[in-house]
């Protein structure tokens, strides 16, 4: 257990269809929950536009926009939502926090709130209210959007759990019973995988989601890019292990990886091109949800597993995180936290959740009882995404410089360029140490 987990909680489409059916049960909200208010009186005519990120899950669009409705509905206020890609909002966020003019909501990925946070809207209040009423933020919120131990500087999503993906049957027939739960057998079962031609592959290119599991093989061997203090130690001792361990397990995936995105390695699973990844709980869902028999017969075979522990001896997990963020220079402050208020309660979250059909871990800890992560077993290893996360800044403090760095992908960029041979791993690491050097001396 990583030292996130170990520090206590803060105090204070086919998946919407289920979501009627699921419920939530009464044991998930207490009295004293409920007894919880916020008093918000958005400004007359207001307007809102909501930018955010839409992935892989129908049922998340679908479920998220009939709760627009239901706001809209309520309240009178006019809420326009674009849907784009999330490799497409940072760049658009960025713009919009540079010129003060854009969506009022920007709903964006990892610590990117982190990288204007004077740009932003203290919601304080807002979070101190659903902390109080929802069983308490998980510790790696704190860690993202309350940078100082003081102020929220956006309200925690969510987070998109990177899962291993695998066809059991395949790695069956490779000859493992169980998935492996060292490095030591990860990279036996990828080698047999090879050798059975149902080989694996993950992604090596700017995936701002599957990319992270580059986070993950750093972590394993005890590498990582800054210390405590923040100072730059990704040129390290364990960093090369790391790197020595990925090049062996980049022998056995699949060609092309080295310019896999996001949906790459979705469609290379569905296509039966490869028999294990890292991903979200997209493609199982994809899977199932398709009228193709021979893809409902394949989510009959996928499983999941967590990332298996390396040398340091404790799980080192890397989730893609969600912020919603509220840019100051929004005409209806008090419209944008009564909207956010009113996404992140039970009646409307809940839902959502079972519309994302776990592809959203939640942020807090009563949501960890919703009826989704028990609806399917499979959907279960995904719950805790965001309760076990190592945040991508570790093991400093998060801020603009973390945020950079992860934007600017030097972990995944070192990684691949060592383990692929363009570079020497000493090449990689030193080159990957001078660019996070200048996101650190800021």
């Amino acid at each position: 257990m990583n030292e996130f987990n170990r520090r206590k909680f803060l105090e204070g489409s086919a998946g919407v269809a289920a979501a009627a059916t699921l419920g939530t049960g009464t044991a998930l909200w207490s009295p004293l929950a409920q007894a919880q208010t916020l008093n918000l009186k958005p400004e007359k005519g207001a307007k809102l536009r909501v930018l955010r990120w839409s992935r892989f899950v129908q049922g998340d669009i679908d479920a998220y926009m009939i709760n627009v409705k239901k706001f809209t509905e309520k309240t009178g206020i006019e809420v326009r939502v674009d849907n784009e890609g999330w490799e497409d909002v940072r760049p658009k966020a960025a713009v919009a926090a540079n010129t003060g003019a854009g969506p009022d909501i920007i709903l964006s990925t990892n610590d990117d709130a982190n990288l204007y946070p004077d740009k932003l809207l203290d919601v304080t209040d807002l979070c101190e209210y659903l902390g109080k009423k929802y069983g308490g933020w998980y510790s790696a919120c704190d860690a993202f959007n309350r940078p100082d131990g003081k102020h929220w500087i956006a309200v925690p999503l969510g987070a998109a759990g990177s899962m291993m993906v695998y066809r059991q049957s395949m790695v069956k027939a490779a000859g493992f019973d169980t998935f492996p739960k060292d490095t030591d057998g990860f990279l036996k079962m990828f080698k047999a995988l090879k050798d059975k031609g149902t080989p694996g592959g993950m992604a090596l290119g700017n995936a701002t989601g599957d990319g992270l599991w580059c986070n993950w093989l750093v972590w394993a061997f005890g590498g990582k890019l800054v210390d405590q203090n923040n100072k730059v130690v990704i040129d390290s001792a364990e960093t090369l292990k790391a790197l020595d361990y990925g090049k062996e397990l980049y022998a056995t995936f699949i060609p092309g990886t080295l310019s896999w995105l996001d949906p790459n390695n979705n469609k290379a699973f569905l296509d039966g091109q490869i028999s294990v990844t890292n991903n979200g709980i997209s493609i199982y869902v994809a899977a199932k949800n398709s009228p193709d028999p021979k893809l409902k017969e394949m989510a009959v075979d996928i499983q999941h597993a967590s990332f298996p522990v390396g040398p340091v001896g404790v799980p080192t997990e890397s989730h893609l995180y969600f912020n919603q963020m509220i840019m100051k220079y929004t005409k209806y402050p008090h419209a944008a936290k009564e909207f956010l208020r009113f996404m992140m309660e039970k009646e409307q979250f809940d839902p959502w959740l079972t519309g994302a059909q776990g592809y959203v871990a939640p942020p807090l800890a009563a949501y960890a009882k919703s009826a989704i992560w028990t609806a399917d077993p499979k959907n279960e290893p995904y719950r805790d995404a965001v309760k076990n996360l190592r945040p991508a800044g570790y093991a400093g403090k998060l801020g603009y410089a973390s945020a950079g760095a992860a934007a600017d992908f030097i972990v995944v960029n070192m990684v691949a360029e060592a383990i692929s041979g363009s570079k020497t791993p000493k090449e990689a690491m030193e080159r990957a140490q001078k660019r996070a050097e200048r996101y650190y001396k800021v």
